[in-house]
């Protein structure tokens, strides 16, 4: 019996037709951004032609008025629009808000899904999600922030968060909290709904990072808001999913958004080797095309390889998740070896643009300084390797191999 890597024919349509969207519309859009033309104009004429053209909410089902992808096609999607910083927001796939709509998708009443749901797949509204502090980093059981009853019918929330990205555009925020300090660890936290502006919500600044920060990127969404939480009441009725289940809702929607990241990660690392090998196959040096210089040749050649791995890898998480199996394993390696290989393909394309690729007149020094978040952000690489070899060790005492954490029962 062959292994089958045939992509259904729907899949590859769709995917095809992102990939024109891309080219054809997101790409021209940045250019007129950089022109100075108004984003939030470009922006909803943009989304209003995606829309016309059922390319709306790729992951979300066709009864809530997504397009209702699996993640196969969903993966092939998302690394077609990450070549564009304007791909994802175009089709109102952007994170943070995409893994929260797929939280409260799950996990939401039916009157959250009406009047917080709808408004953020009509992309009317954005979210963010506030669950990082300070005192805690990597290790969200450490958090602080206090979620405390008000009686029957309000919780009164009180702490600080770090790090909320896109909090200083969102609309609603998705707030976890201690609800119970004395029940088991995993079992301490709940999530609420806020409505934003709230005087309990108070966003002290958006913090400042290495990431170069152009005129647009604030009101894109990329800023990481510092937040104060002071005598924050929320309705009960916003309490989302149950007391104690803040922490499972909160890994569930932080595994899809290190696939989205993932996935985008090969669409940038794809559009920077198109733009080292635009480069080199049209620039000589001391009488000879660089493109015919072997040392050029080997770095197109590791980056081509870094990619080829990349793919495969989401390919087969995709394929674990078609068919419900447990992917947590393969989530955190390819975590890991994704951020590190967008870093290294944008590096080498700098390297190749020469004094070019470091200066801002391309793409490239803006991304690399953007993506030194990507091995950080979903938990740090430290943390993934941690477990991933906790994992290592556990398939070895129970099989004697470690084949089975290591990509050796592969179907």
């Amino acid at each position: 019996m062959a292994i089958d890597f045939t992509i259904p024919e729907e899949a590859k349509k769709v995917r095809e037709r992102v990939r024109q969207w891309v080219q054809d519309e997101c790409i021209p859009a940045e250019k007129r951004l950089e022109a100075g033309e108004d984003y939030k104009t470009v922006l909803n004429e943009l989304r209003g032609k995606a829309r016309k053209q059922g390319l709306w909410l790729p992951f979300i089902p066709e009864e809530h008025g997504g397009m209702g992808l699996g993640p196969l096609a969903n993966a092939l999607v998302q690394m077609e629009l990450g070549q564009s910083h304007l791909g994802a927001l175009s089709m109102n796939s952007q994170g943070p808000d995409d893994a929260t709509m797929l939280t409260l998708l799950a996990h939401g009443t039916d009157y959250q899904k009406e009047k917080f749901l709808k408004p953020i797949l009509n992309g009317e509204k954005r979210v963010c999600y506030s669950m990082t502090e300070k005192a805690a980093g990597a290790d969200a059981t450490g958090m602080q922030t206090r979620a405390e009853k008000d009686g029957n019918s309000h919780y009164v929330l009180n702490g600080e968060k770090w790090y909320s990205s896109a909090a200083s555009v969102a609309d609603i925020a998705v707030v976890m909290a201690k609800t119970n300090p004395e029940a088991p660890r995993h079992e301490q936290f709940s999530t609420f709904i806020v409505e934003l502006p709230d005087p309990g919500y108070n966003i002290v600044r958006d913090i400042p990072t290495m990431a170069v920060h152009g005129p647009l990127y604030e009101i894109m969404g990329g800023g990481h808001a510092e937040v104060k939480i002071e005598n924050l009441r929320v309705p009960q009725e916003n309490l989302l999913g149950g007391e104690g289940k803040g922490f499972a809702m909160g890994q569930h929607r932080l595994a899809y958004g290190r696939l989205r990241h993932g996935m985008h990660n090969v669409a940038m690392a794809q559009r920077a080797l198109d733009l080292a090998t635009e480069r080199v196959t049209s620039r000589s040096t001391f009488g000879k095309g660089l493109e015919d210089r072997q040392g050029v040749q080997f770095m197109l050649a590791e980056c081509a390889s870094q990619l080829y791995i990349a793919r495969l890898m989401l390919m087969h998480i995709a394929y674990k998740a078609e068919n419900g199996m447990d992917l947590r394993q393969e989530n955190g390696i390819a975590k890991v070896f994704l951020a590190n290989m967008v870093h290294k393909v944008v590096d080498t394309a700098i390297q190749l643009h020469g004094a070019l690729g470091y200066s801002l007149d391309t793409p490239l020094a803006a991304w690399y300084t953007h993506i030194r978040s990507q091995r950080l952000v979903d938990g740090p690489d430290e943390v993934h390797k941690w477990i991933t070899g906790k994992n290592v060790i556990r398939a070895f005492k129970k099989d004697g191999t470690t084949a089975a954490a290591a990509g050796g029962d592969l179907l």
